[in-house]
């Protein structure tokens, strides 16, 4: 016992006596985890790129996305156009960035509100249990049993069309996925060590989820987030191609690609540069997810 508590003062002293990191420690260690990983470093640049097209539009496209020249539709791409020019002048560039900010906006409503429905409802159902786990997770079952994208047009004609809307549909066809996977990692962190002594010495059932249960259960919950994220950007632009998302002229990225189908025998570039937009970002955030599970399993 004294051998014990001796190597613990020893390690305690130790460990005061080393040095503090400094601040750019953190940095130069994710300089050096990018670099050992390429293609994470491309998915993280890209990502960076669409939320800068997203935020501030103007900084990457300075021109109006819905004024177009006619003396020059249907240019290539070029110096002067990146992207091309469409069926009226209009720079496909200027629109894929402006558009960023209509497609990730409904993106994070969708995510957010799939988020915290299903994560509330995971929630509810593994830490009470009981009559109230089953009654939701009938629901839940009920939901996964419908295709995502015929739940989402079912939702969309009775909300009506429009951007927030086809946000609010593809967030609830997106519940369930967040409601099991919370559900799960509450199941697991309700029967923790820790979780059982807070119970023993009388912490309130409030209390023991906010501090106990919730935190830990947050990390999957996240990751499956960031994944998320890229399946609504697909399931988004989707339904804008469809004609539900916001009425032309606005640029969002599936309206892009619509309105570009009927040049594309002699016009590739009006589908393949938008389409090639969304497949990038997409994946480049299931890249990020991918690291961010990986991280988070070595973690546990």
């Amino acid at each position: 016992m004294t051998e014990l508590l001796v190597r613990e003062i020893a390690t305690g002293t130790e460990a005061a006596a080393a040095p503090v990191p400094r601040r750019g420690g953190r940095a130069r260690r994710l300089g050096r985890f990018l670099l050992h990983r390429p293609g994470l470093a491309v998915a993280v640049l890209i990502v960076l790129t669409v939320l800068v097209a997203a935020f501030a539009p103007h900084l990457l496209a300075p021109g109006d996305p819905s004024a177009g020249v006619p003396a020059q539709k249907l240019r290539p791409p070029g110096p002067g156009h990146w992207f091309g020019t469409d069926y009226l002048g209009r720079d496909i560039w200027t629109r894929v960035v402006h558009g960023a900010a209509l497609s990730l906006q409904a993106t994070v409503v969708a995510v957010a509100v799939a988020l915290v429905a299903g994560g509330l409802i995971g929630l509810l159902a593994g830490f009470v249990r009981g009559w109230v786990d089953e009654a939701l997770m009938r629901i839940v079952d009920v939901l996964m049993a419908i295709p995502a994208i015929l739940l989402s047009l079912a939702l969309i004609t009775a909300l009506g069309y429009g951007t927030l809307n086809v946000a609010i549909a593809v967030g609830v066809a997106s519940v369930a996925n967040f409601s099991r996977v919370m559900r799960s990692e509450t199941l697991r962190i309700r029967q923790s060590v820790y979780v059982e002594a807070a119970r023993a010495v009388g912490t309130r059932w409030y209390v023991t989820l906010r501090r106990h249960v919730l935190p830990n259960a947050a990390g999957p919950v996240a990751v499956l987030a960031v994944l998320e994220f890229g399946l609504a950007i697909l399931a988004i632009s989707s339904l804008s191609f469809l004609g539900f998302g916001a009425p032309p002229p606005a640029p969002e990225w599936g309206s892009l690609i619509a309105e570009g189908r009927n040049y594309l025998a002699t016009s590739w570039w009006l589908c393949a540069m938008p389409g090639l937009t969304i497949a990038a970002t997409v994946l480049s955030v299931n890249r990020i997810s991918r690291a961010l599970d990986g991280e988070w399993a070595a973690a546990r």
